[in-house]
Formats: C-alpha cells, sequence, structure tokens
C-alpha cells in the first residue's frame, strides 16, 4: 500500500506517487485563485508569464552553506515520484514555487520574518499558468485516491474559475504610521563607515540596505496590490509568496538573478541609478548624466565583470549586450544583459548558488562585504534581495532577486529598499536613491 504524504507536509519522505492532472479552461479570475485562505499561494507574474498557485501536495526546505544542494537534491526525489499525462504541456507541468533567504543562518529572535525558512519550494495542489495554447489548470495530489483527488480539484477549481466575478480592486489601505530604520543620521554614519572601508582599500563597494515599517489603516489585500502594480510596472518580475505559516512577501523587482532554458543561461546586471524627469527632456538629461556618471559607471562595471567572473566556469561561452538606461515608473537604472551556454546540464539552482547575492545586493569582495552589511544594519534582511522563483523537474527555472518588495502582516507592512556605496558615493544621494526605491511599494499603500 501507498503511504500518503501530508499535505503541506515539511518534507518529501516516502515513496508514495504523486499524480498531476491538467486542463485546458477560459481565461479565469486568476485573483479569484489568489484571494483563497488556503496557504501556501504563490504568484509569478512576468510579461511573458502569468502563474498563480494555492495548496501545497509538499514542501521541501533547507538551511546552511548547502541549502540550494539540499533542495535540488530534495526535488530530484520529489520530480521522480510525479506522473505527468503526455497531454499535459511543458508549461503547464508541475513546478516548485519558492525562495531563499538572503543570509544562510538562522534568524534573530524577534525577525518578522517567522514562517520563511532559509529555503523553502512547495509543489501546489492548484497551479494556474497561462501557456502558448491559452490558459491551465493543473493539479497535483498524492495517496491512494491521488487520481481521484488530483480529478475532483480540477473539477472543483474550474468551476469555480469559470463562475468568479471580478470584483473591484480594493483601495490602497492608507498609511497611518511610519518606522525608518536607520533614521537619516543613522544612514549618514553607516555611509560614512563603509566609505572609510572604501578608502582603506577593505571593500570596492557594499549595498546597505534600509527598512521602512508601515502600520496601516485597513487590512492589505497583496493580491491586489500585485495587480496594481503590474499596470505600473508591467516589465518587472512580480511575486507573492505565502508560507504556510507567517506574513506575505510580495514586489516587483526588475532584476532577473537568472533564468535557465536548456543550456541556455540570462541575465542581466542592474546597477547605478537616477531618478525620473518631470518632463521628456529633463529625462532624457538625466539618462544621459547616468550614462556618463564616472561613479555609477564604476558601479555598474563591478556587477558586469563579477557576474561574468561567477558564471564563467559554468558555461561554453558568454556575451554581454550593450549597456542601456532601463527607465521604471519612479527610477533608471544601467543595465547590461549578459548571455551564455553552459558547458553541461547545469540546475539552475547550481546558478542561483553560483550568483547570490551578486554585487549589485552585496557588494565586493563578497565576504568583507556581507561582514559590514551584519556588522550596520539594524533589521533582518530575511528574504529581501534574496532569490525567489520556480524550476521544474527538468532543472529549468527562473529566479529574481526580490528587491522593490515588502513583507506584510494584516496591517502591518515593512518595505526594504538599498544602495551600492562606492568611491565617491554621497550620503545624501544615496538617501534620496534609496526613498525613490521605496515609491513602487508606497504608492500602492498609501
Amino acid at each position: 500500500m501507498e503511504r500518503p504524504l501530508a499535505e503541506g507536509g515539511p518534507s518529501p519522505a516516502g515513496d508514495a506517487r504523486i499524480v498531476t492532472r491538467g486542463r485546458r479552461i477560459e481565461a479565469p479570475s486568476v485573483r479569484s485563485l489568489l484571494t483563497t485562505d488556503e496557504r501556501p499561494r504563490a504568484a509569478w507574474f512576468t510579461a511573458s508569464e502569468l502563474i498563480a498557485v494555492r495548496g501545497a501536495t509538499l514542501s521541501i526546505t533547507a538551511s546552511g552553506a548547502t541549502r540550494f544542494e539540499s533542495i535540488r537534491e530534495q526535488a530530484e526525489t520529489v520530480f521522480e515520484r510525479i506522473t505527468v499525462p503526455d497531454s499535459l504541456p511543458n508549461d503547464a507541468r508541475p513546478r516548485l514555487f519558492g525562495g531563499f533567504s538572503f543570509y544562510d543562518g538562522t534568524q534573530p529572535p524577534d525577525s518578522p520574518w517567522g514562517g520563511f525558512p532559509t529555503g523553502w519550494f512547495f509543489l501546489p495542489q492548484i497551479q494556474l499558468a497561462e501557456t502558448d495554447g491559452g490558459w491551465w489548470l493543473t493539479a497535483t495530489a498524492t495517496g491512494i485516491d491521488a487520481a481521484e483527488k488530483a480529478e475532483r480539484m480540477i473539477r472543483s477549481w474550474a468551476s469555480r474559475l469559470d463562475g468568479a466575478v471580478e470584483s473591484p480592486l480594493t483601495r490602497p489601505p492608507g498609511v497611518t504610521d511610519r518606522q525608518q530604520t536607520p533614521s537619516r543620521s543613522g544612514w549618514q554614519a553607516q555611509v560614512e563607515a563603509a566609505l572609510e572601508c572604501v578608502a582603506r582599500d577593505e571593500l570596492e563597494k557594499v549595498v546597505l540596505a534600509q527598512s521602512l515599517s508601515l502600520t496601516l489603516a485597513s487590512e492589505l489585500v497583496e493580491p491586489d496590490v500585485l495587480t496594481r502594480l503590474g499596470r505600473t510596472y508591467p516589465d518587472c518580475y512580480r511575486f507573492l509568496l505565502s508560507p504556510p505559516t507567517g506574513g506575505t512577501f510580495f514586489g516587483a523587482t526588475p532584476e532577473r538573478l537568472v533564468e535557465r532554458r536548456g543550456r541556455t543561461v540570462r541575465t542581466e546586471a542592474l546597477a547605478g541609478s537616477t531618478g525620473r524627469g518631470d518632463t521628456p527632456a529633463e529625462d532624457e538629461w538625466l539618462a544621459a548624466e547616468l550614462l556618463e556618471s564616472e561613479k555609477d559607471r564604476h558601479e555598474h562595471d563591478l556587477v558586469v565583470d563579477a557576474i561574468s567572473q561567477q558564471l564563467e566556469p559554468l558555461t561554453a561561452s558568454m556575451s554581454t549586450g550593450p549597456r542601456s538606461v532601463r527607465r521604471l515608473a519612479t527610477v533608471q537604472h544601467l543595465e547590461t544583459p549578459i548571455s551564455g551556454e553552459l558547458e553541461t546540464d547545469n540546475h539552475v539552482l547550481s546558478l542561483v548558488d553560483a550568483l547570490h547575492p551578486t554585487p549589485a545586493v552585496g557588494g565586493l569582495p563578497p565576504d568583507v562585504a556581507l561582514e559590514t552589511i551584519t556588522e550596520s544594519e539594524q533589521f533582518d534582511r530575511g528574504w529581501y534581495a534574496a532569490p525567489v522563483g520556480w524550476f521544474d523537474a527538468a532543472g529549468n527555472g527562473t529566479f529574481a532577486v526580490a528587491i522593490r518588495s515588502a513583507l506584510s502582516t494584516g496591517d502591518r507592512a515593512t518595505l526594504f529598499a538599498g544602495a551600492g556605496i562606492v568611491a565617491d558615493s554621497d550620503p545624501d544621494r544615496e538617501w534620496d536613491e534609496v526613498q525613490l526605491k521605496y515609491r513602487p511599494m508606497l504608492d500602492e499603500l498609501e
């Protein structure tokens, strides 16, 4: 007899078969799937992908220095147990969704990140995905009656989504109180201390972050925020992750950590920032100034060189595209695309392991930068600036760097943003840059 797994269990223990069923459906209300009370839930929205998932057939976790490898090994065991109908297209097949914390150590006792392990992924019970062939609803189940359970879930959710009426979006909840960490004077001291390390050649770059804790006037409906973010930031990676317990982590990040399709790997360097202009002419002037800024070009080149060096041992060939300006609603960044062909069939998690943290969110040299961040920052980064995304049975997947993000718990939300400190950085200018980076989340809450 097959041994059924506890739904949402912490480990893929046992050898119970996991059955998959899928059905093509008419264009559904994605928010209807996400606004259910059932946890865990996740969303992954990009310009080319729309995926929403809920419920867990099983979960896997890992911690410590080998957490990327541990998740990969556990996932291989999971995928070996999954049976998938040949009729199910690749984009509708089961994936694991989740991510990692910025650090691999334990959380402080007072951390707001309870419920977010240092590495956590789950196999959804229900997955809704837009593919080239339309919308597909996919279910997974385990146990003696796995096939029947999967069929029942498909029928139930197909009926619910087909009959769902798209309700109006809730209004932003409003902010009644806010607390920034560090204070402006504290930030000045942190940046000046980092600049002294740079002057002594101990550091080339370090990314210092801030947190902004908000008390909201009403409870936040995160799927509605994600929908509104899509109108302003359609080209960003919009994500939402709600583990079985704790808060919800969501954001609209412009930064892809890595994407793997077969042996093709794609990423980009995103570093160096300025604001948007009030007029097209001012916008162009700011972009030109950014492209010519010695400080911003230096910061950007450090990231390009580091990413290239991190990927080189894993690739047979690599190339970088031309540097350009990436325009978002409130900020502009220098961006350089980087792509390559893998030497062997490296899993996407091996690439995540090689790249995290990039100098765009950590610094150089990495060890000294992370030590500086740990000593300077007065809050727990948790999953901020860490890899979030998905991967499949073939080792393909996409991970983004979780910046422009927030952690919400009921009527409270904590926002995160950072700035790269290099030689010639000005504390006041870097403070202003961080405030710009809060705007994507803050505009949807105030």
